[in-house]
């Protein structure tokens, strides 16, 4: 009975030393766009640190307004590197903790293959009757795509034929279930679709989508938040990032 009690003692010591011992959460906004992979690094991060990061998704400005206003986020990775400056900026994040964590690719998309040809022109033939894009407001995507159509010098004659999407998610969606014959949407959100048609936009048609992010205060003392900023930084985050056709400095 002895040696049963120290066999079941030693496999439940066993458990507890191989349970992470400070195991937490922290709060993270994730840019529309980062869904895929963000959802990847989360449960990467949770194998290596036994930590979890809540994340949210939506578009860049509408979670500025909320950190603002005081929403409890803790990380925060934006789709530009505009307002994680205006974080530091305006002391809602800890100074010195912001970084570009990807750069995006802009694409233009349709689920019918042969639409969008190799070189975009059929921005300028304009044989459709909705475009789809992002808020341009409120998401750097939707930005880049009316950068995009006035270097080109279509956009008075698409404005028309613009339907807006309140984020970059949405953007897809329009084209995704037929509302939109085409849109600008993220390389991420396609990049593992098959079929239909698609032109990844040069990057000299539009200003660099750089993506940053930054620790906000209200996470500064929270070690799951520095340690998830930490991990996003590392091997394994750049290669699951890289892998949805993000750039990486």
């Amino acid at each position: 009975m002895l040696n049963l009690a120290r066999i079941v003692f030693a496999a439940l010591t066993t458990i507890v030393v191989a349970a992470p011992l400070s195991a937490a959460e922290t709060q993270v906004a994730v840019a529309a766009n980062f869904t895929e992979p963000a959802k990847e690094i989360a449960a990467a991060y949770l194998k290596a640190t036994g930590n979890t990061a809540v994340l949210s998704f939506g578009s860049s400005g509408a979670f500025y307004t909320q950190m603002a206003h005081g929403a409890p986020f803790e990380v925060f990775l934006s789709a530009d590197a505009d307002r994680p400056k205006k974080a530091e900026q305006d002391g809602l994040a800890v100074p010195g903790s912001r970084f570009t964590y990807a750069i995006g690719r802009l694409v233009l998309y349709s689920t019918t293959p042969g639409l969008v040809d190799a070189h975009g022109a059929v921005l300028k033939g304009g044989k459709f009757t909705h475009i789809s894009i992002a808020d341009p407001t409120a998401a750097p995507y939707g930005t880049a795509a009316m950068q995009t159509m006035t270097k080109l010098n279509v956009l008075a004659a698409l404005t028309p034929k613009i339907v807006k999407g309140s984020s970059i998610t949405q953007a897809y969606q329009f084209v995704a279930t037929g509302a939109a014959e085409l849109g600008f949407v993220a390389q991420s959100q396609v990049i593992n679709v098959a079929g239909g048609s698609r032109w990844l936009v040069p990057t000299t048609l539009h200003k660099p989508i750089d993506q940053q992010a930054v620790l906000l205060w209200t996470g500064a003392k929270n070690p799951a938040a520095a340690a998830f900023v930490k991990f996003l930084k590392g091997p394994e985050a750049v290669a699951i990032i890289k892998r949805y056709g993000y750039e990486v400095h």
